[in-house]
């Protein structure tokens, strides 16, 4: 008999989860969907698995799927890679005539493809919101507040929210006469965080050296408030939204942002701002989102969107790691 057969194993990219992390993972899980349900979200589920035409409505820009069946019919199913794009099918569907604005909450597993030996997660528990029918900073605010009502709730405190816009190096690369075609690389680049590898892209356009320089700075921008103000014409007018976003929200979730003007997110559904969620207690983004406007007219109701997905095992682990790099409690008056 072999110790070391198939059926000893989880497939890779899963896990088990065991009764003492199982507990704490389902108590992370209530206080965020709390701090969901008292933002005025309603909470839904989506099946796990979904037509796979669903999906190719939302195109190459949305999470593709990497597991496939099919059913007694030969209709192809897939797992969801995430719950953004059956939240607009529901939308379309079951809401097409409720007034907006809607509002939706979620804690649901998603399933992904993954890279072998990269360690990462193939099965995912993601807890978010979708907010639709709200447009630009006021519903993007909103969603602020409730993702760190929720951040709040979890037990976190040393979390940072990076911010930026979607659109900003799309805009500056049209207007330096950047075809869309040689676009592409430097924003999957930035994507990825290769801030070299964006570099040597930009460098092969062969821009004047004025412009050149304005991408890759723009690229490494980031911090306070600050540095949204003092800028060239073009970038300042396309920093508009980010400052009303800044405006609307309380000094306790303003102080919670770091304006990231390089931020790019993989998905491309994204319109507008974007969002990361950051914490010392874990080296990966816990969650991000951001505007995504166009996506539900491709299901046949347009409705301008924003919302966010926490992975929760993430924020577990980020409590972990808070709570072991802070010093330990005194009981000496002196000390």
């Amino acid at each position: 008999m072999s110790s070391g057969g198939a059926l000893e194993r989880t497939p890779s990219g899963t896990r088990d989860v065991l009764p003492d992390e199982m507990r704490e993972l389902r108590a992370i899980t209530d206080r965020i969907r709390s701090a969901f349900e008292a933002g005025g979200y309603g909470e839904v589920y989506t099946p796990a698995l979904e037509h796979e035409m669903t999906f190719r409505r939302a195109g190459a820009a949305g999470a593709q799927p990497s597991y496939r069946v099919f059913d007694e019919h030969g209709s192809v199913l897939v797992l969801r890679p995430d719950v953004t794009v059956p939240i607009a099918r529901l939308a379309a569907t079951r809401y097409a005539h409720a007034r907006p604005p809607l509002r939706f909450c979620y804690a649901e597993h998603v399933y992904r493809g993954v890279r072998p030996r990269r360690g990462e997660s193939r099965e995912f528990l993601q807890a978010g919101v979708e907010l639709l029918g709200v447009g630009g900073p006021a519903g993007t605010a909103e969603v602020l507040r409730v993702l760190c009502a929720a951040l709040d709730a979890a037990g976190l405190q040393d979390y940072r929210i990076g911010l930026g816009d979607a659109t900003l190096h799309p805009t500056l690369l049209e207007a330096f006469g950047v075809s869309e075609r040689r676009r592409d690389p430097i924003l999957a680049e930035l994507a990825a965080g290769d801030f070299v590898g964006a570099d040597r892209e930009i460098h092969a356009l062969g821009l004047e050296r004025g412009d050149a320089d304005l991408l890759l700075r723009v690229a490494r921008t980031r911090g306070g408030p600050e540095i949204l103000e003092g800028q060239p014409p073009a970038l300042h007018d396309a920093l508009a939204g980010l400052r009303e976003t800044h405006a609307l929200l309380e000094p306790a979730a303003a102080a919670r942002l770091i304006f990231d003007l390089g931020l790019v997110r993989s998905l491309g559904y994204y319109t507008g701002a974007v969002f990361e969620v950051y914490d010392p207690g874990h080296g990966m983004p816990l969650g991000g989102g951001g505007r995504y406007d166009d996506l539900l007219a491709r299901f046949g109701r347009s409705l301008p969107a924003v919302g966010f997905a926490l992975d929760v095992e993430r924020v577990h682990i980020a409590l972990a790691g808070e709570e072991r790099g802070r010093p330990a409690a005194s009981g000496e008056d002196g000390a």
